[in-house]
């Protein structure tokens, strides 16, 4: 199943997807009806058509399973097999386990309790949905799910960082995959502020990527305290302000943080840019001279223009600006947050501006963290 969007990109089938077509072969199968693909009806009025991998035989059912395409979208499950075993029952229901490869919960906080296998609602009613729609009226089945190679295909993605053991998740909202998918990203960003609430955390670091976090954990914040929010800064601040945290502590570059100043609450090159037009702002506003503001704008990084200005009395004003008004969109933006330290620096790693709590904020979440071991 392929489609295109608007940037030429081709789509996929998520997880889910391919556990529900898998367990959909395999029934057929047992029934001696052709499975070499399978239609799946999807939210939205939606259908897709999955090829089938393979089916067989089993001692007490039978297995179909489907090789994972998430089309163009760099996810560490394409080519990934999706076994699903089925065995028939006499009493209506389905019941669906998980199997190798297909990991645990162990931590509140998602949609899945702890001690469950990762195979997330929206998956389990397809699965649901699209098996009985092929099973005879008044007979049930038992689907196991399990990912050959799940295990280790598991440690390239958020799972070890959300408490999933043992394999990947079973996943999909819309049933498909969207190449660099938003959605996918914001979901997974909820589910790690999600996780680290309900362990008990009042506090949290938000970081626009791995710079961010590198310089997070050298200021000595604790890694699993910190979430990477990439672009989407405005979604994460409601995602932080809704989960009831109390304070936050924002570590990130200079370029997307001086856009974050300015108000751009997604931060991705194609959404907005100003970087340099902010930090010529903030100059003026400290005293820089036209001569001065003109050689900013007329500059093209941001960090060697931050690095420099760093050096001069009304540069350093200009940058303290910056992370104060950034702290003032966030309290904005995470409703109910009593506190809020911010710092920026250029690469590799030299601090440019702090907020003056900084340091006060990083030894409470060092306490929070110690509290929740």
């Amino acid at each position: 199943m392929h489609e295109q969007n608007e940037a030429e990109l081709t789509t996929g089938f998520t997880t889910g997807s391919a556990a529900a077509a898998a367990a959909v072969a395999a029934a057929r199968f047992l029934f001696d009806k052709s499975c070499g693909t399978v239609v799946l009806s999807l939210p939205g009025d939606k259908e897709i058509i999955i090829p089938v991998t393979g089916c067989r035989r089993t001692d007490e059912g039978a297995e179909g399973w489907i090789t994972k395409d998430a089309g163009d979208d760099p996810d560490v499950t394409h080519g990934a097999v999706i076994v699903a075993e089925v065995k028939i029952s006499d009493e209506s229901g389905i019941t669906i386990l998980g199997g190798s490869g297909v990991g645990v919960v162990t931590k509140p906080g998602l949609l899945v309790p702890p001690g469950k296998a990762a195979i997330n609602p929206g998956p389990m009613a397809l699965i649901r949905k699209s098996l009985g729609q092929v099973l005879p009226q008044g007979m049930g089945a038992r689907v196991t799910i399990s990912i050959p190679g799940g295990e280790e295909l598991a440690k390239r993605t958020y799972n070890p960082r959300l408490g999933i053991i043992g394999g990947l998740s079973i996943l999909g909202t819309t049933g498909i995959v969207s190449p660099m998918s938003s959605d996918a990203i914001i979901g997974t960003i909820k589910s790690e502020l999600s996780v680290l609430k309900a362990t008990g955390a009042s506090i949290v670091c938000l970081v626009p990527g791995n710079y961010g976090r590198r310089m997070a954990m050298l200021l000595g914040i604790p890694e699993s305290m910190i979430v990477n929010i990439s672009n989407f800064a405005g979604e994460s601040f409601g995602m932080v302000g809704n989960l009831g945290f109390e304070k936050l502590i924002l570590i990130g570059q200079i370029g997307k943080f001086a856009k974050l100043s300015a108000g751009s609450l997604d931060t991705h090159s194609v959404k907005s840019d100003g970087r340099l037009e902010a930090i010529a702002a903030y100059s003026a506003l400290h005293g820089a001279t036209s001569e001065d503001v003109r050689e900013i704008l007329d500059s093209s990084m941001a960090d060697e223009v931050a690095t420099r200005i760093s050096h001069t009395e009304w540069g350093l004003a200009a940058l303290n600006e910056l992370v104060s008004r950034i702290v003032r969109i966030a309290l904005l933006g995470a409703t109910g947050i009593s506190d809020c330290a911010c710092l920026t620096f250029s690469l590799p790693d030299r601090e440019l501006a702090r907020t003056d709590n900084l340091d006060g904020l990083i030894r409470e979440i060092k306490e929070n963290m110690e509290e929740l071991r």
